[in-house]
């Protein structure tokens, strides 16, 4: 063997390991689906689209409320931002709500489900005593607290179901009685029937199938047989016939949908000024204060058709950029009522998650001319306090649901401050050793093997 100048054997060159093929460099599109996976899939991912996306839409609503409602408040000899500042005071007050709601634990929810259902009725009976209730577009539905400032119980008659219902269903799910028809019907169906027929006393049909639709969602979500859920259904429908049939102004409203000319004597002019006002916005709109159909064509266009008028001045990107709001709204519900444990929980999500989507979709429907105008506002965007504040409870509620999960409580308690530390961390002088910052960059880089980018 021959040896080396120094006389030292020469090394054994090491035998080069075969290549390792590199992965398939993942495309940019792929990549960004990846990662807007795993953000979607993330513990606070439904508390932060409930936060947000409530938010967005209250705050857009203020800006559409102050630029649809201006013609209307100066027509009656009232300041310009006059219904701005009375939504802007009830956006206020809900948020107060909003935030009591999101902080409560869901034990002081149960039990103010019992207290609210019944300040609702007794609310709702109060409205049909002649010289406390009062009318309002002819249906007998308000009660005037003094001054311009009125009440709707029906609305809080929404949350009240909500509530109860979903504790009634939660404490007979936890004494296994919900196999059992009577105990899914009573007095679950009864109360809210009661609460139906206070409401068409006063002639509000859109109220009334909101209600409806809470129901029914409720049954659903408790797992109602399909012969019991059609029955109660086509008790519904029967009843909805008798009631549209028995009304000339509901029968012609119902021979308005997709009307694009308003008829003899101008029948369908709210729902074909809708129309005209979506179709004249295009992609962009035609610029925010801008539109011609709150001018005195379009009439409600603050409240019942604040759409059309967003449609007009923000186009087609508006009002999709509305919808998406929605959309993400309905989603995070529905998350929040099939990851939780808890059968209160997944009741009360699923009821509110109904009320808004369903009350959104009627809206949104009458606007576009799919549905019968019912008479509904768009929940947390048109005008109108009594609609906002229990609406904006009801997100508080969902609030305190999405953080209560148990993935986004964990997610909540490893937060800690990006920058300084917490005071009484200890300092040179306390004998602690200083806190690191517990970031998920830091731990992340941590965790990163050297190969990976």
């Amino acid at each position: 063997m021959p040896s080396s100048r120094t006389g030292r054997p020469p090394a054994q060159r090491a035998s080069r390991r075969p290549a390792v093929p590199r992965p398939p460099r993942e495309h940019p599109f792929q990549r960004l689906y990846t990662r807007m996976r795993k953000a979607w899939d993330r513990p606070l991912t439904a508390y932060y689209l409930i936060l947000g996306g409530s938010v967005l839409i209250t705050v857009l609503g203020l800006v559409m409320v102050y630029s649809a409602s201006q013609i209307t408040a100066l027509q009656m000899s009232l300041p310009g931002s006059y219904f701005f500042r009375k939504q802007l005071l009830a956006a206020v007050m809900g948020g107060v709500l909003l935030f009591m709601a999101s902080r409560m634990p869901v034990k002081l929810h149960r039990a103010l489900a019992y207290p609210i259902l019944a300040g609702a009725v007794f609310l709702m009976v109060l409205v049909q005593v002649p010289g406390i209730g009062m009318a309002v577009n002819g249906n007998q539905n308000w009660i005037s607290l003094g001054g311009s400032f009125q009440i709707q119980p029906s609305e809080f008659g929404k949350l009240a179901l909500v509530l109860w219902g979903a504790d009634l269903i939660a404490r007979k799910q936890e004494k296994k009685l919900l196999n059992q028809w009577k105990h899914m019907l009573v007095p679950l169906v009864p109360v809210a029937f009661m609460l139906l027929g206070l409401i068409m006393l006063g002639g509000d049909m859109g109220t009334t199938i909101i209600l409806t639709a809470i129901l029914f969602g409720l049954l659903w979500l408790a797992g109602a047989p399909t012969r019991l859920f059609s029955g109660v259904l086509g008790v519904a429908v029967v009843l909805g016939a008798i009631a549209i049939e028995t009304s000339p102004h509901r029968l012609a409203r119902l021979n308005c949908i997709a009307a694009t000319d308003p008829g003899p004597g101008d029948m369908c002019w709210q729902g074909a000024h809708g129309i005209y006002a979506l179709a004249s916005g295009g992609f962009f709109g035609s610029g925010l204060g801008a539109s011609v159909e709150k001018w005195g064509q379009l009439p409600e266009a603050h409240t019942d058709f604040i759409f059309a008028v967003t449609g007009e001045e923000l186009g087609l990107a508006g009002t999709l950029s509305v919808l998406a709001l929605f959309a993400a709204l309905g989603y995070a519900g529905i998350r929040v009522a099939g990851r939780t444990e808890d059968p209160f929980v997944r009741y009360a999500a699923g009821g509110v998650t109904t009320w808004i989507t369903a009350q959104a979709v009627i809206n949104m429907g009458a606007v576009l001319g799919l549905l019968p105008i019912a008479g509904v506002p768009l929940p947390l965007f048109s005008y109108g306090g009594s609609a906002l504040l229990p609406t904006m409870f009801a997100i508080g509620l969902m609030i305190a649901f999405a953080r209560d999960e148990p993935a986004a409580r964990a997610a909540l308690a490893m937060r800690q401050p990006r920058f300084g530390r917490k005071r009484g961390a200890g300092g040179s002088g306390s004998g602690r050793s200083p806190r690191r910052w517990n970031t998920m960059r830091r731990r992340a880089s941590v965790a990163r093997s050297s190969g990976e980018r």
